[in-house]
């Protein structure tokens, strides 16, 4: 039986899931797990979900309202023993600087672009899987 990953996805609007869930597949890159998705549509989920354990990677995005990803990914780090590794979603790469304060793991720019997308979740999931190990 193939490993499986856990990926958290957090965002108010149904159609950044899916492209996230697109651009993975069912792996991001050859040589990581399998990914099964949990989807969260509020930030109350989220903390729910980390509560419960067993998410390897999150995924926040940085649009998301009434709470962004970017605040909530600042709020994760200071508050879950262990947080998994983050990845957010930004609207304009110029916020890059945001994501940085936010102390995410890595950072893409929406629309959802695959390559990099799956790129940036690879190596999230292979830091994921040395840390672990």
């Amino acid at each position: 039986m193939q490993p499986t990953a856990t990926v958290l996805v957090y965002s108010d609007d149904a159609n950044t899931r899916e492209q996230v869930r697109l651009a993975t597949g069912r792996r991001p890159a050859p040589d990581t797990p399998l990914v099964s998705f949990v989807e969260c549509a509020t930030h109350a989920a989220v903390v729910r979900e980390l509560d419960k354990g067993g998410i390897d990677v999150v995924i926040l995005d940085g649009e998301a309202v009434p709470m962004g990803g970017m605040g909530l990914c600042r709020q994760l780090k200071d508050e879950i023993f262990n947080c998994p590794p983050v990845l957010i979603l930004m609207g304009r790469p110029q916020d890059a600087w945001l994501a940085t304060w936010s102390r995410a793991d890595a950072a893409v720019t929406l629309p959802v672009e695959p390559v990099e997308f799956a790129g940036a979740l690879a190596a999230l999931l292979r830091l994921e899987r040395l840390q672990s190990a």
